[in-house]
């Protein structure tokens, strides 16, 4: 079974039993355990997953964080755990108390239906007041679990996960922002939108007529899109039935096969990018595809760095030596590309002759 089913397993079993979960022990037995073990972490081996971690404050001695994941000896994550129906809100201080005293960079505050995720990104060593990742077992997205398979004992990379991190705080900080505009546009946003289409003094009673505007504004372009979105869905629906409907014609048809570029290998592409910007400019990372495999390459056809070959029953990348020599490994999906990053960065600066 592999990762996605895993997870998926555990949320589909949540509904089913939480009624019958009764205490915080029954809470980390049916749910939080098989999660730690869905990322790879044996729970029975004490080198692994230290139960009731002691993690001492000051002159309070024997405090205890529920488990500590450990590797090489030290704690990578710290997962504080509550009862299924508590309220996460009431108890995030409790894991920034551990996290303080504690070598882990990432701590974890679960009911075992949501776990909340948490590094030190504002102040280095301090918790972050918010979690980068939240996520809902019962609601869950395919993008949440691959955030979650980052945490997957194979794949696990602090410096790629404290990078995503920074990107998936943010960005749900601003998503939030534009929600709250959307709903309640803001004096200074108001301002903004006006001031090139209204010439007089933007008094109080002319921000309030704007404001007004605005929102409007919003709700209407953001049903344009959706209509648009809707319509060329429509659109695409009636083309392939016509398709079906067309006679087969009498006529040879070519023999050149067409190159198809496929969302998964941009996505490969763009996630190899991303583990190359801290060595070299990403737009000098480009790609080619053809009818055997996507290239991946530095400035031109003549530098590869990689190849993907995602067009078949298994995927493959291929990195190549420095004597052009190219070695294949099977991945299940993109965030498998991760393991070979430090083999990219050693390719790229062959290349660069550094």
């Amino acid at each position: 079974m592999d990762f996605q089913d895993y997870i998926k397993q555990i949320s589909e079993s949540i509904p089913k039993l939480k009624d019958q979960i009764q205490t915080e022990e029954a809470t980390k037995n049916a749910f939080i355990m098989p999660f730690i073990q869905a990322l790879g972490y044996n729970v029975f081996n004490p080198l692994e997953v230290v139960p009731e971690y002691t993690c001492d404050i000051g002159t309070k001695k024997g405090e205890k964080v529920d488990y500590a994941i450990m590797k090489d000896g030290e704690p990578i994550i710290l997962i504080e755990c509550k009862h299924w129906q508590q309220n996460l809100d009431l108890h995030d201080n409790q894991l920034l108390r551990y996290f303080a005293v504690s070598k882990a960079k990432f701590g974890v505050l679960t009911n075992g239906i949501v776990y909340r995720f948490y590094t030190d990104l504002i102040e280095k060593n301090k918790m972050d007041e918010t979690p980068f990742l939240e996520v809902d077992m019962t609601n869950l997205k395919d993008a949440q679990i691959a955030e979650l398979k980052k945490f997957h004992k194979s794949y696990f990379d602090a410096d790629t996960i404290s990078t995503t991190a920074s990107t998936l705080k943010y960005t749900k900080e601003i998503k939030e922002i534009i929600k709250k505009e959307i709903a309640n546009p803001s004096e200074a946003l108001v301002r903004i939108f006006a001031k090139p289409v209204y010439n007089g003094v933007l008094t109080a009673k002319m921000i309030d007529y704007f404001s007004e505007l605005v929102k409007k504004s919003f709700a209407t372009h953001i049903n344009d899109i959706l209509n648009e979105r809707l319509q060329n869905a429509i659109s695409k629906d009636e083309e392939e039935e016509k398709k079906t409907e067309e006679p087969i014609s009498s006529e040879p048809q070519s023999d050149v096969p067409q190159i198809v570029t496929t969302e998964e290998e941009m996505e490969g592409f763009y996630t190899i990018r991303a583990m190359l910007a801290e060595t070299v400019d990403p737009q000098r990372i480009q790609y080619k595809d053809t009818m055997n495999y996507f290239a991946i390459n530095l400035d031109k056809t003549t530098q590869p760095i990689c190849r993907l070959f995602y067009n078949r029953s298994k995927k493959y990348i291929s990195l190549i030596d420095d004597n052009k020599k190219e070695t294949k490994y099977q991945v299940e999906s993109n965030l498998d590309l991760y393991q070979f990053k430090g083999q990219l960065i050693d390719r790229v600066a062959f290349l660069e002759g550094k």
